[in-house]
């Protein structure tokens, strides 16, 4: 299996097919969803017999193969006919696809290339997601210059994708084209080397990338968007064993300078079932630091046992994270969201804490000096949080919804 698994996408006319070059040229393994997909229904194929099924002979070439075209104005116009084709079309695609990223070798960076990977959901299942974009006119113009279609038959297909706000959701990396080719080329030369690269080699080193010095940055809105990414990808690589996945920390109230680098909570029944976990959360991007295997013990509650956890971090240079896996009903995940919690309810707290943080973090002291630097502030402050929990009936709130949090 490749190391890391890239999704390429973008709406139809957006030049992906120039970026997924570009990166072959630099070295990626690209498959090209659109050539599997003309594959699996080429003639003599299960594929063309079940597509012939469904949509009869008047899709068919008079050589027996099929007439893209013909098919082309019967599903993009009439959504449950394009339904219809994608759920003959994308499975073979898929089987295909996997079998292909398993044949690649071991320390290769794989690009899918998929125009609809935001429209069947696959983006979690990828290492990093790639967004091309384009205005709208820019990509209407080309369809109709270079690729010869009408307007209404180049609107109609634009129309059957995800529009550009999904697509962003879905985006860690958004590439934008709509200038000269060599700009777009620079783009994705600097996000191979920059980005790409280094990732690939932290997964297969087992290596973090963290900020060696903390550095705090105002309140990022994306934040939350690229933390639901993050637990997207954790819920597909933890599956049944992850009761929950919590955004927390600083990056997770808004208004609250920290540094940039997401805290994200994921609960798990037993300290065993985050163990369990170790390899395909370092497979998924997420190596484990095995030196760090308990927060530290609260005046509250200084019960070791209570504040068990095993501590991950994302490999991806672009996104740094850290993410912690503690059992249910321990000291430590109550006291994460707890925090989480009073903080945003409470302006006073969160400016006070701000002051903290920024007084120790002059100067851009090492990461771990600065860490530790905060926790004479935690503990006296966790008697507050405590207060406005009994004050308040704060209680664990219920999970997250995966489709909001």
């Amino acid at each position: 299996m490749p190391t890391l698994t890239v999704g390429l996408t973008g709406g139809i006319g957006s030049g992906k097919s120039e970026v997924a070059h570009r990166l072959a040229a630099r070295g990626a393994v690209v498959i090209d969803a659109d050539l599997i997909a003309r594959e699996v229904v080429a003639p003599g194929t299960d594929g063309l017999a079940a597509v012939l099924a469904a949509f009869g002979p008047v899709v068919a070439a008079a050589d027996g193969s099929l007439d893209r075209q013909r098919l082309a104005r019967v599903v993009f116009s009439d959504a449950t006919q394009r339904s219809r084709l994608n759920a003959i079309v994308h499975p073979l695609v898929r089987a295909e696809t996997a079998r292909r990223v398993a044949a690649a070798p071991a320390d290769a960076v794989v690009v899918n290339d998929v125009p609809l990977l935001v429209e069947t959901g696959l983006a979690p299942s990828y290492h990093l997601v790639v967004v091309v974009e384009a205005p709208e006119a820019v990509r209407l113009a080309r369809l109709t210059g270079s690729r010869g279609l009408s307007a209404a038959d180049a609107g109609r297909r634009m129309a059957s994708q995800a529009g550009s706000a999904a697509r962003a959701a879905a985006a860690d990396v958004v590439i934008d084209n709509d200038g000269p080719r060599r700009a777009l080329h620079a783009s994705v030369d600097r996000l191979w080397t920059s980005r790409l690269l280094p990732y690939a080699e932290n997964i297969r080193a087992g290596r973090l990338a963290r900020p060696e010095r903390a550095v705090l940055v105002p309140a990022d809105p994306s934040w939350a968007a690229a933390y639901r990414r993050v637990a997207a990808r954790l819920r597909t690589v933890a599956g049944v064993k992850a009761l929950r996945v919590d955004h927390v920390g600083s990056t997770a109230v808004p208004g609250l300078a920290a540094k940039d680098v997401l805290d994200v909570a994921l609960t798990v029944a037993t300290i065993a079932d985050a163990d369990d976990l170790r390899g395909a959360l370092r497979r998924a991007g997420f190596p484990n630091r095995p030196d760090i295997t308990a927060d530290r013990p609260k005046p509250v509650d200084p019960e070791p046992a209570h504040w068990t956890k095993r501590f991950h971090g994302s490999a991806d240079p672009g996104r740094p994270v850290n993410l912690h896996l503690r059992p249910a009903g321990s000291a430590g995940a109550r006291y994460a969201l707890l925090f989480r919690d009073w903080l945003r309810a409470v302006p006073a707290e969160r400016s006070a804490y701000e002051t903290v943080k920024r007084g120790l973090a002059a100067g851009a002291p090492p990461m771990e000096v600065y860490t530790d630097a905060k926790e004479p502030w935690f503990d006296a402050a966790l008697s507050r949080a405590q207060d406005w929990a009994a004050a308040t009936g704060w209680r664990l709130p219920e999970a997250p919804d995966p489709a909001q949090r």
